[in-house]
């Protein structure tokens, strides 16, 4: 049931085009297409092994598709070569589930990793891991190792080391799993003012569907486990859009915008509903 939904622009920020992906024990993704504009957010759901992870990494190009074409950023990331694909990674940002940091580093070095890479002066490391730092209100940690913060202080400096070479896009797999509502929830205002102050798009892979709502200014309602419409917070004309995407069986089940699954009748879409 699958709908298709065209960008507005020439040159969408992510864009998959009928990708296949397999392995040994068959294929995951089978035929996904989909499109993503700039400063847009597009959310995905589905069940674990629906492939949403590994869409992020075929977008990052850290794994080929069997076929199909993936463009980002205006570049045919499908058939880079390795070394072509290691100068476009550094276009992007990607935050990892389990946040990837090295635990012998401080969060200053940690940050600073990237940008150390590419031979960046050491006084203007040392500003812009300050500045990205104190954008996700964790300047007082950059001394500390990661093992002495919490599990959202973790994930907020993978955000940070994530965003320290300013991205144009950034790809999150389940960046609130395993944390508190309270601590979900700080996440999530972080990549909504990371829209609004830097303009950055976002490909965000979830189990829950309240972070999704979230970031498209609905309430989820913890008591009754529902949905609720938010007038007050309703988009205005022009501004960035929230879309869901839903796998089901290695597909594309249904894409759109949250008010089009809100009032859906499918059973499949509902279960994520209730």
């Amino acid at each position: 049931m699958a709908s298709a939904i065209q960008c507005d622009v020439a040159a969408p920020a992510i864009q998959f085009e009928n990708v296949h992906l397999g392995f040994g024990e068959g294929e995951v993704l089978r035929g996904v297409s989909f499109c993503l504009e700039n400063r847009e957010t597009l959310v995905l759901l589905g069940e674990t092994g629906t492939g949403k992870t590994l869409t992020l990494k075929l977008a990052a190009g850290l794994v080929r598709p069997s076929s199909g074409d993936i463009q980002v950023l205006g570049r045919d990331v499908s058939r880079m070569s390795e070394r072509e694909l290691l100068a476009f990674r550094r276009e992007i940002g990607f935050v990892f589930q389990e946040g990837a940091l090295f635990d012998s580093m401080t969060v200053g070095d940690n940050v600073a990793y990237r940008l150390h890479e590419d031979g960046v002066p050491a006084a203007e490391i040392e500003t812009r891991v300050r500045e990205i730092l104190r954008f996700v209100e964790l300047e007082h940690t950059t001394d500390l190792l990661p093992s002495e913060l919490s599990g959202g202080m973790r994930r907020r400096v993978s955000i940070a080391r994530a965003l320290v070479n300013r991205p144009n896009i950034v790809l999150y797999d389940s960046p609130t799993a395993g944390l508190d509502p309270i601590t979900c929830q700080t996440i999530i205002t972080l990549i909504l003012r990371l829209r609004d102050v830097y303009g950055v798009t976002s490909l965000l892979a979830t189990h829950r569907l309240q972070d999704g709502f979230a970031l498209a200014n609905f309430h989820f309602d913890p008591g009754s486990k529902r949905v609720l419409r938010n007038p007050q917070g309703a988009s205005a004309p022009g501004a960035p859009r929230t879309r869901f995407l839903v796998y089901r069986d290695g597909r594309k089940y249904f894409e759109g915008d949250p008010t089009e699954l809100l009032e859906i009748r499918d059973p499949y879409l509902k279960r994520f509903l209730v």
